[in-house]
């Protein structure tokens, strides 16, 4: 009866927020998504005697009918459209960014791997969506997990109106996912595919790194116990180092055979989209003005652009310092480090928006119940029982 209670709370809770969005936003995608999740979510309180049915009711009205809807009839936040453009001129040119920009419209601020959900057919969403929800469920296979994850409005917005940054965030889970259980290779690939999209993809990976070096150095303990011979101290540095090495070149690999040509083929047009545009160093003001701490200090303190500049850099040190001298030995903490350096990014940076937040909450709720399995592949050190068969 608690739990149900508490669910009922929730949902009820979740159709407040949906309705006060749609009553108070001035965009037409998140009034339809507000009014669709409202419904949805109040038939979830309804049915919180029953989770499973709760959940698809959340789901059906909150992802499922607004997102049928604005597909239908061609309204979508902003980015929808720049993922559309972008795989047009890439498509065109192999570029995928405007050199003369005119105007907001005109410029994309993603990495060039963002344009390959464009050049696909149909609505960039349903591509942005179906690159989260299988990473999601590669990291919990179980339905109702996962489910409630995209319920939630924090995701399922995004999810109806197309954000971009699901993608990111459920390939940077699967990457880390990925890294707990020893699969190194993978977790580069995963890593690597997310660092093509956006910026903010890229402080996985020292993160990813530091979680199989951290969690390579116990199985390496383990190591030297179950071999007899030789130290555990070095064979725990073997495992860390192929490991850790093999993550970081896949990922660098994918990363660099994304990015590095397109840059290379108009390295003006893409400082200008890529990185000036983001930084606020153009004409052109970004989209992205929420009032975190970064915007507050650029916009209305003298100076305030290099006060928050130095914060940004002082909060990556300060978390880069954390992964060397105490590094992440399982996949909920590696988790927790790298949504908090994503959250004081984005509370840093001049330009930010309250949408960012997605990547660092899908961190904190599909990873906080990973097991961290890292093993060396060595029989001698994955199979304790033969190995003392031997000495015997």
């Amino acid at each position: 009866m608690i739990e149900r209670s508490a669910s009922s709370v929730v949902w009820a809770g979740c159709a407040v927020v949906a309705g006060g969005l749609a009553a108070v936003s001035d965009l037409t995608p998140h009034r339809v998504w507000g009014v669709a999740a409202a419904l949805g979510y109040g038939a979830a309180a309804l049915l919180a005697g029953r989770p499973r049915v709760a959940a698809g009711a959340a789901l059906l009205g909150a992802v499922a009918v607004p997102l049928v809807l604005l597909v239908a009839t061609g309204l979508g936040q902003s980015e929808v459209a720049v993922v559309e453009r972008s795989g047009a001129l890439l498509t065109a040119t192999g570029v995928p960014y405007a050199p003369e920009p005119d105007g907001l419209a005109d410029y994309n601020p993603y990495l060039p791997g963002m344009a390959l959900l464009g050049v696909l057919p149909g609505d960039p969403r349903w591509w942005t969506g179906a690159v989260f929800a299988v990473s999601v469920a590669a990291v919990r296979p179980s339905a109702g997990p996962a489910g409630r994850v995209a319920a939630c409005p924090l995701v399922a917005l995004p999810l109806a109106v197309g954000g971009v940054d699901l993608p990111v965030a459920g390939l940077v889970c699967l990457g880390l996912a990925l890294a707990g259980r020893g699969r190194a290779g993978w977790a580069g690939l995963a890593l690597g595919v997310a660092a093509t999209l956006k910026w903010t993809a890229w402080p996985a990976l020292p993160v990813a790194v530091a979680l199989l070096a951290g969690a390579g150095a116990g199985a390496g303990r383990g190591a030297g116990r179950w071999t007899g011979g030789g130290s555990g101290r070095d064979v725990g540095r073997r495992v860390r180092s192929r490991a850790w090495v093999r993550c970081a070149a896949v990922a660098v690999g994918v990363a660099g055979a994304g990015v590095v040509p397109v840059a290379l083929g108009d390295p003006g047009a893409f400082h200008e989209h890529v990185v000036a545009f983001p930084l606020g160093l153009t004409g052109t003001e970004s989209p992205a003005a929420s009032p975190f701490p970064g915007r507050l200090l650029a916009a209305y303190v003298p100076g305030g652009a290099v006060v928050a500049g130095v914060l940004l850099a002082g909060s990556a040190l300060f978390i880069a310092a954390s992964l060397l001298v105490r590094p992440p030995r399982t996949v909920p903490a590696a988790a927790r480090r790298l949504a908090l350096g994503l959250t004081l990014a984005i509370a840093f940076m001049p330009a930010s928006r309250f949408g960012y937040l997605v990547v660092p909450f899908v961190l904190l709720t599909c990873l906080r119940e990973t097991p961290c399995t890292v093993r060396s592949s060595s029989p001698t050190t994955s199979r304790p029982g033969r190995a003392a068969s031997r000495r015997s």
